[in-house]
């Protein structure tokens, strides 16, 4: 029998050491698992990137995901897409779109941002909310609010227009709120404008609008704030105690928009009374925040969790998470999802209890960003 040279058993040593990093690395990149990819910028198109998704349960196995395609010469504005599973979300129809910018509104053109998804408890309509912006603009800080929805969760989408009774530019990345008041369903959307950024005595504030239809929207209140703290990008879900709504904002400092706080941390502000007054806006010590959206939610069995980019701000590659069991402090950071890449704006929506269903904007390498929308499942019970 011939035996086999010193070099050829130390080739095979070598590949099968680099086939085992390759298997730990596969395996190593976060809790959140059976990652998919939605959606991929298309290559040599008008588009620059793919952004900002969100997610909503049409059925037991039929989920809707809706994002950006990002046009070449905006920052963060384009076309609105959606794209459905019906296993799952293992494999994913090749995207619609919800708003297009090619399309007049009127005389107007306008481009669209920030895909929000709403699927009220006990309806079949599933609504989509997000930012219209004359074109000419270059990014979207002077948006108005537009909506349509699905009757067929996803496949088709009609526009509706909506009245907003509410002076200035309106920014929301998050889903409303349902409350109930005297009987009544009331719901919240969290938004935001930023006229400072072209006019020098414009302002920064995160404000609340609600709505009994869905259609008319009025303000309810603003969330009052330390001075010098700019909170925006607010996303809402029950408190740590009953009736309690608690918002939780990304920050950076309001005269300097694109750096974070000395102290880098998410703010929160809660209201009592179904969104009509809200506290003063004060720092989460255990919420990082670097200027970057996080998102905030709460599961069935009452734990609250926090996801967000822990590194600084505009790098955005990983991501992690953070739990609170009721009555306790929240845990230590845990890896939400990296792999050597470009990561932001998680979105969840819990399946069953302490099973969420996330999408995020990701990439294939640390010097890319947004280009592609992943889908993975996060089980906080295991």
């Amino acid at each position: 029998m011939m035996k086999k040279s010193p070099l050829i058993l130390c080739l095979m040593l070598a590949v099968i050491q680099c086939l085992s990093v390759g298997v730990s690395n596969a395996q190593n990149t976060g809790d959140v698992k059976d990652v998919v990819t939605i959606d991929v910028l298309p290559q040599n198109s008008i588009y620059h990137r793919i952004w900002q998704p969100y997610i909503a349960r049409w059925g037991k196995d039929h989920y809707v995901a809706a994002y950006g395609l990002q046009l070449s010469g905006k920052t963060d504005m384009g076309d609105m897409m959606c794209s459905i599973t019906r296993d799952g979300g293992k494999t994913w129809s090749p995207p619609t779109k919800i708003f297009d910018h090619q399309i007049p509104d009127g005389s107007q053109r306008y481009a669209y941002a920030n895909a929000v998804l709403y699927l009220p408890e006990g309806h079949k309509t599933l609504w989509f909310f997000g930012m219209k912006c004359p074109i000419a603009q270059r990014n979207s800080e002077e948006s108005e609010l537009v909506a349509a929805y699905s009757c067929d969760g996803g496949v088709s989408w009609t526009p509706v227009n909506i009245n907003v009774n509410h002076l200035g530019p309106i920014i929301t990345c998050a889903h409303p709120v349902a409350v109930m008041e005297n009987g009544i369903r009331k719901y919240l959307l969290a938004g935001h404008r930023n006229t400072l950024q072209k006019d020098p005595t414009g302002d920064r504030e995160q404000f609340v609008l609600q709505s009994y239809d869905l259609i008319n929207w009025e303000l309810a209140s603003y969330i009052p704030r330390p001075d010098e703290v700019w909170v925006h990008e607010g996303v809402m879900d029950e408190g740590d105690q009953p009736g309690e709504i608690k918002m939780v904002m990304r920050t950076a400092q309001y005269y300097s928009e694109r750096k974070a706080l000395p102290v880098p941390r998410a703010y929160s502000s809660v209201s009592r009374d179904n969104g009509k007054t809200w506290s003063m806006a004060v720092e989460e010590p255990a919420l990082w925040n670097t200027a970057s959206k996080g998102f905030y939610g709460k599961d069935s069995k009452g734990r609250h969790i926090y996801v967000y980019n822990d590194d600084e701000r505009s790098i955005r590659r990983g991501l992690y998470y953070v739990v609170k069991e009721p009555g306790k402090d929240w845990s230590k950071p845990r890896l939400f999802y990296w792999d050597n890449n470009c990561n932001s704006y998680p979105t969840l929506i819990e399946k069953e209890p302490g099973v969420f269903l996330c999408v995020w904007d990701s990439s294939d390498d640390l010097n890319t960003k947004r280009t592609a929308i992943r889908f993975g499942i996060l089980n906080l019970n295991e």
